[in-house]
């Protein structure tokens, strides 16, 4: 029956009028505007081509010359059928026959054919007008893009126990953070891991259990009482484990005494346990008051979560095959790679790559998860490229890399100083988050005192407003970036109030609410009761523009670039500033639509700001 239903659907294809009729329902659930469109023109190419049954709508944005939208498949489609004993003769009459099969639609107000069959679509501004009033009413959410995953593992962050979050681990928490939101924004189910490196108990990671014998020696060293050493007895936990490693390579009976605590902490002795459990919730502790000042929620499985895996992740590897012996390691053989990817060293010992691959099969079979986004720096790139290889080889993830489940390293560059190398303090240090952050909300504050806003405000208003622009500015300068580029990190050019900053843009969000506030209208009746209309050119170009949010979020989404949604903000901002310019809106016939323009504007840009991680301010 499945085959006489193919059969009959290949050669008796779906008419026009029988598509329209669910087009509207269609419409309604496709998601972004440019989803919505694709649906239009999927339905024109089954009629056009109907023996082509897999071609997707290629459908893209266009110089706003030749109108918004564009669909561009008449080429490809051309050399796809020329062969075939097709009736067309060439791509410019494809392109016609795809524009004259598109289902009526309220969207559509004109297309156009230009050069080898490209359709071009100008979009109606009543129906435009029409979906912003829309989500006025039914709130933003309904402008949530749709992606095809369910849920996914998003591990960033990962501070290493014992040692203070310092300026590299900047980008990772605020990457991670913002594709974590995004994801979030579109419906799908995130796991937000922080693989903190607590190897404690690791029983064969020989080097970095000696770090922690060497803690735990000078634990008992310095309090004798160590059971009820707390944060502020240890004090600055960076100095702790430098005034701890300078012992273990100056005193010999200290380093022997710390070699003698590894052999207790892997032999299980309670004592050894206990104090390392206390050095990593102290050091726990120390990185959840930077989340909690980030605004970043973590869920915390560490790499010593992982170790009851591992032997049964590498047997299941080596009944496949991959893992072979090499110089004495266990090893797996990556194609077009110099060295192989150890998973086994000689000493017996486990690593970084036998715990990723039993993290990635848990996540895989435990968790059932769509997709796993790692955010590390880019110098980690060729050991995600060989673990990712192994688990295909391993038949755990698809070798086609657009297809679910699969796994994607965020790469990112250095912070770099205005030297042009990396960011440190003067001392050669590197700069403490905690530093970086009290020093952008003192900077902001004494620029508000500086305007007279201590006197406007009360102290509480003051503080909120400083850190609110003080950490977004840190933030925005990030994620505004290409992820893949180092960037210089300056205080001076984050915390100005004009170009693309945080800075600009919370005070163009401000000036918005300042504009609704004086006109003393309740906007929330002027959703139920009002009308938008976008008669100006730039009326419509900023009413566009907001439409097109959910194809930015869905962009940014799957190409794992926060960058492409600061640009859309910041853009967004513009289209506003040219719209105040030349639209009258307090006083003017359009007042009220003009009004619920200004409120749109400002509920979208809150959403980009709380998808990038940055508080909005409301007035300046």
């Amino acid at each position: 029956t499945d085959t006489l239903g193919a059969t009959s659907r290949r050669f008796f294809p779906a008419t026009k009028a029988q598509l329209i009729s669910t087009m509207a329902a269609d419409e309604e659930n496709a998601g972004s505007l440019k989803q919505k469109l694709a649906k239009l023109f999927e339905a024109s190419l089954r009629i056009t081509v109907p023996d082509e049954s897999d071609v997707e709508p290629l459908v893209a944005a266009c110089n706003p010359r030749h109108g918004d939208y564009q669909c561009n498949n008449a080429m490809s489609l051309w050399t796809r059928i020329k062969g075939k004993g097709t009736n067309f003769r060439g791509p410019q009459p494809i392109g016609r026959a795809i524009k004259e099969n598109l289902p009526a639609s309220e969207m559509i107000k004109r297309c156009e054919i230009a050069g080898p069959g490209f359709v071009n679509v100008e979009l109606s501004e009543q129906w435009i007008a029409k979906s912003i009033q829309e989500m006025l009413i039914n709130g933003i959410e309904t402008w949530a893009p749709k992606l095809p995953v369910k849920r996914a593992v998003v591990d960033f962050s990962s501070p290493n126990i014992a040692k203070e979050m310092h300026v590299g681990h900047l980008r990772s928490t605020i990457i991670g953070d913002t594709l974590a939101r995004m994801l979030e924004f579109s419906n799908v189910e995130v796991l937000r891991r922080n693989h903190v490196g607590d190897w404690g108990t690791q029983p064969k990671n020989a080097i970095t259990v000696l770090q922690f014998g060497m803690l735990i020696e000078f634990l008992f060293e310095r309090f004798p009482n160590w059971e009820v050493a707390n944060d502020q007895a240890i004090g600055d936990l960076e100095a702790f484990y430098k005034a701890s490693k300078q012992r273990f390579d100056t005193d010999p009976d200290f380093k022997e005494r710390a070699q003698q605590a590894v052999v207790s902490l892997q032999g299980g002795e309670e004592k050894y346990r206990k104090a390392w459990s206390q050095i990593c919730e102290i050091s726990r502790r120390g990185y959840e008051r930077v989340y909690e000042r980030l605004g970043v929620h973590l869920e915390e499985k560490g790499e010593s979560f992982y170790n009851p895996f591992i032997p049964r992740t590498l047997e299941l590897l080596s009944e496949k095959g991959l893992i072979e012996e090499s110089e004495g390691a266990r090893v797996i053989f990556i194609e077009g790679k110099n060295i192989p990817l150890i998973v086994v060293k000689r000493d017996g010992g486990f690593n970084y790559a036998s715990t990723d691959l039993a993290a990635l099969w848990y996540r895989l079979n435990e968790e059932k998860v769509d997709w796993i986004v790692y955010v590390t720096d880019v110098g980690q790139r060729e050991h995600f490229e060989m673990f990712f290889t192994a688990a295909k080889r391993a038949g755990w993830l698809p070798s086609e890399n657009n297809k679910y489940p699969k796994a994607s390293h965020v790469g990112f560059g250095l912070v770099l100083g205005e030297d042009g190398k990396r960011f440190r303090t003067r001392s050669t240090e590197v700069v403490r988050l905690v530093d970086l952050l009290d020093e952008a909300k003192s900077r902001c504050r004494a620029a508000l005192v500086e305007r007279g806003k201590d006197a406007e405000w009360t102290s509480e208003e003051l503080e909120q407003t400083a850190e609110a622009v003080g950490y977004g500015a840190v933030k925005y300068a990030d994620l505004k970036n290409n992820r893949l580029t180092n960037y210089t990190f300056n205080f001076d050019q984050m915390l100005n109030d004009k170009g693309n900053t945080a800075v600009y843009l919370l005070y163009a969000h401000a000036r918005i609410c300042s504009i609704i506030r004086k006109s003393g209208k309740d906007i929330e009746e002027l959703k139920k009761a009002g009308k938008l209309e976008l008669n100006h050119p730039d009326e419509r170009v900023l009413g566009l523009h907001l439409l097109q949010f959910a194809e930015i979020v869905e962009d940014a989404c799957t190409n794992l670039l926060p960058n492409v949604l600061c640009e859309y903000l910041y853009n967004l901002s513009e289209d506003f500033t040219r719209f105040y310019s030349n639209c009258q809106v307090l006083g003017s016939q359009e007042e009220t639509s003009r009004l619920l323009l200004c409120e749109a504007t400002a509920i979208v840009m809150r959403k980009c700001f709380y998808l990038l991680g940055i508080t909005p301010v409301y007035k300046i």
